[in-house]
C-alpha cells in the first residue's frame, strides 16, 4: 500500500451494541473495532473508539479527535469543552496505541500511514450514523499529519463534504522532520533504506523525558495518565515506521486537498532540551514550531493558523491562562466555521 492510494468509500459502521463503560471513568464509554490481521505481520489489530456521553442539548455538529505519537485520547477537559459547545465528541486510539494495543504488537507501528485509513473510515461512518451530524475533525501531533493525508484521499475518491466532514483542527501538527537540515536530506535517505530492509530496527534514543515531566503529576507536571500507553521518554522509534512518516511529510510538501477549511493552533516558540526546565511548561519541546509555520499553507484550503504564547507541544495540555487562551482561538474558530458552513449551505 502506499500514500497516493485513494481512500475507499467508508463502509457501513459497525453496530454500537457493545458500547463498554471506559477507564476514563463515568460519562464515558468504548468501542472496540476489529481490523482483521496486520499487514505488518503481528497478530490482529484492533482500533478502539471513545464516546463521551453527557447529553448535548441542540448538538451543532460532532468532533472525532485523533492522538499522536506516544500517545491516546485521556483529556477529558478537551471532550467537556467541545460538549459545552455543543457538540458530540467521539475520540479514536488508533490501531496498536492506547486501548488498542494488544500482546506482542509494537507500540504505534505501521509501515504505512494510510493503513489508519480503515479505521478513521469506520468511525467516521459509525458516527454519522449515530448522530446525522457534521463531523469537525481533530487531531495533535502526527495525528495531524495523519488526518490530512486521509481527507486528501477522500477528497480524490469520494469528496470530503459527501462524507459529512465540516472542518479540521490541528493542534501542534507534526509537517517535517525536526532538527539539522542534515537529518531531512541525507538523513532521510538513510532512514529510506533502513526502513525497507531494517523496517523493525529501532533509532538509537537517549530516552529524553523532558515533554514527558513537563506533563505528569508524577514528575513535575498536573495531568494524570496511563504511562504503560504514554510512557515519559516515549516509545522507540522504529526505521520502518519513521520512513512511513518521511513519505507522508513528502506527500503533505507537495500539497494536499484536505477539502475543508483548518485551524492550525501551535505554541509560539520551540525550545529543544535534554533535561526538564522551566522552559518546557511555556514551549514546544518536541516540534519546530517554524515548521508548522512553513508547511500550512499544504493543505490546500482556507487555513488559520494561530500561534499561542507560552503554549506546550499539546497547547490544551498548556499552563490554566493559555490553555484558557487556546480554547478561546478555539471558539472563535467554531463560530466562523458554523457561520461558514450555514451561509455555504444557503448558497
Amino acid at each position: 500500500m502506499t500514500n497516493e492510494t485513494p481512500a475507499a468509500t467508508p463502509p457501513e459502521p459497525a453496530q454500537s451494541d457493545s458500547w463498554q463503560p471506559d477507564v476514563l471513568g463515568e460519562g464515558y464509554q468504548q468501542l472496540t473495532l476489529p481490523l482483521g490481521p496486520d499487514p505488518d505481520g503481528e497478530s490482529a489489530v484492533v482500533a478502539t473508539l471513545i464516546r463521551h456521553t453527557e447529553p448535548v442539548p441542540q448538538p451543532r455538529g460532532a468532533v472525532l479527535y485523533v492522538h499522536g505519537f506516544t500517545d491516546y485520547f485521556f483529556q477529558k477537559h478537551l471532550a467537556e469543552h467541545f460538549a459545552a459547545r455543543g457538540y458530540r465528541f467521539y475520540a479514536l486510539d488508533l490501531r496498536k496505541c492506547g486501548r488498542s494495543q494488544r500482546a506482542g504488537q509494537t507500540p504505534h507501528y505501521v509501515s504505512d500511514l494510510a493503513l489508519y485509513d480503515e479505521e478513521l473510515n469506520r468511525a467516521l461512518a459509525l458516527i454519522r450514523a449515530e448522530t446525522g451530524l457534521p463531523v469537525l475533525l481533530n487531531a495533535h501531533s502526527t495525528g495531524g499529519l495523519v488526518l490530512p493525508l486521509w481527507l486528501d484521499r477522500l477528497e480524490r475518491a469520494e469528496g470530503v463534504a459527501a462524507q459529512g466532514v465540516s472542518g479540521l483542527a490541528l493542534n501542534s501538527p507534526w509537517f517535517d522532520l525536526q532538527g539539522p537540515k542534515f537529518y531531512r536530506h541525507v538523513g532521510t535517505v538513510a532512514i529510506n533504506g533502513l526502513g525497507r530492509v531494517r523496517a523493525m530496527s529501532r533509532m538509537p534514543s537517549a530516552g529524553v523525558s523532558t515533554y514527558g515531566a513537563s506533563l505528569h503529576h508524577s514528575a513535575s507536571g498536573e495531568w494524570d495518565y496511563n504511562l504503560d500507553w504514554k510512557p515519559l521518554t516515549g516509545y522507540p522509534v522504529h526505521f520502518g515506521w519513521l520512513r512511513a512518516i518521511r513519505q507522508g511529510h513528502a506527500r503533505l510538501h507537495r500539497g494536499l486537498d484536505v477539502g475543508v477549511p483548518a485551524l492550525i493552533l501551535r505554541s509560539k516558540l520551540t525550545t529543544f532540551m535534554r533535561r526538564y526546565g522551566p522552559a518546557a511548561d511555556v514551549s514546544d519541546t518536541v516540534l519546530d514550531v517554524r515548521q508548522i509555520q512553513r508547511w500550512s499553507g499544504c493543505l490546500g484550503q482556507r487555513t488559520t493558523i494561530v500561534p499561542i504564547e507560552g503554549a506546550r507541544h499539546d497547547v490544551f495540555l498548556s499552563s490554566a491562562p493559555v490553555r484558557k487562551h487556546a480554547f478561546a482561538e478555539l471558539d472563535a474558530w467554531l463560530d466562523w466555521l458554523h457561520g461558514h458552513g450555514s451561509s455555504a449551505t444557503a448558497g
